[in-house]
């Protein structure tokens, strides 16, 4: 297994599936937000069952962290592989001629991403972990909330203009980001040259629909608090 992750390709595969596996993820995450918006009380409903189930919290969030954390660590070391394959700086290069903007900045839109993440793990997920793993409380309620809290959090969050402009700047990043990293998981799970178009247009619309979502719910709850 460590020879597979040091060659290359192994690489290039590891990093596609974890792809993979965080596209599915943000649909799925995407789905449940967009309920905030249709219904409050299903997306109560579907966030205290997501929030309490033992498979869920147990088994699926530890691989969901790890899938986070390995995708960006692989990301960074095919960075300074490429780098050091090439022996120059991208300055020096006209990477233009033979590659678009997004393949060439990955690393950036990654980096923006990630800070991204930070900062929806300290709104969100820091603070279930110590409401329901510290202090024990598994009820999903809140004092002075009818019903579940999750609806209430989320429009308070998002009723501070400063985090959703930095919401909004960091879904433009990952739908850059998407442009490239959907196709190019694609290849490198060894998709034909045929299907390049057919997945090229996938990604498109992948790559817009789900950030623009994602952008529509904070703006959605900004205006609507």
């Amino acid at each position: 297994m460590s020879g597979f992750f040091k060659s290359s390709i192994g690489r290039k595969v590891a990093m596609a599936l974890s792809a993979f596996f965080l596209m599915f993820f943000l649909l799925q995450h995407f789905a449940i937000n967009m309920l905030s918006v249709f219904s409050p009380d299903t997306f109560n409903e579907v966030s205290h069952f997501m929030g309490t189930n033992p498979l869920i919290q147990f088994a699926l969030q530890p691989v969901l962290i790890f899938g986070v954390v390995f995708h960006f660590i692989m990301g960074f070391i095919l960075e300074l592989k490429n780098k050091k394959a090439n022996g120059v700086n991208y300055a020096k290069n006209n990477g233009a001629a033979n590659s678009s903007w997004m393949s060439r900045n990955m690393i950036w839109s990654g980096v923006a991403i990630l800070a991204f993440v930070v900062l929806h793990f300290i709104d969100f997920w820091f603070p279930e972990i110590n409401t329901k793993f510290i202090q024990g409380d598994w009820s999903g309620t809140m004092d002075g909330v009818e019903g579940f809290r999750y609806y209430d959090e989320l429009v308070h969050k998002f009723s501070n203009p400063a985090r959703v402009v930095a919401y909004v700047i960091a879904f433009v990043f990952l739908a850059l980001h998407l442009m490239h990293g959907f196709t190019s998981a694609f290849q490198s799970m060894g998709s034909t040259a045929g299907r390049k178009q057919t997945l090229q247009n996938i990604g498109k619309a992948y790559s817009i629909i789900i950030p623009l979502g994602f952008v529509v719910i904070a703006l959605y709850h900004f205006f609507n608090h």
